[in-house]
């Protein structure tokens, strides 16, 4: 699934002519284009899908979201690492070894 989720910009520079950022999605850092929003600010949020700022979005709102997100488990869903997550859905562990069977209650 292909979440649009809030995140607080860090820092911002300029890459090869493009507006880049650091974004905290509530301790997920990540690597963001801000050509959508080129007046967007270090320590505002923004709404960010696939790799990109779409609009700007006030604190409240967005620690609001990010909060529902975790609990739901979403940002995990949406963040974690497609390796280890792949190895729990197969019934592996992440370094490729298998899980003790599961005791049946009968």
């Amino acid at each position: 699934m292909c979440l649009a989720v809030p995140g607080r910009v860090m820092d911002i520079e300029e890459r090869d002519g493009t507006r880049m950022a650091t974004v905290d999605f509530g301790g997920v850092v990540k690597e963001v284009c801000l050509e959508y929003l080129p007046d967007l600010q270090v320590g505002e949020y923004a709404i960010v899908h696939v790799g990109f700022a779409l609009q700007r979005l006030d604190e409240d709102s967005a620690r609001k979201t990010l909060d529902l997100f975790a609990e739901l488990g979403l940002l995990q869903e949406e963040f974690g690492d497609p390796w280890e997550m792949a190895a729990e859905a197969g019934g592996t562990s992440p370094a490729g070894g298998a899980q003790a069977p599961q005791e049946v209650q009968r």
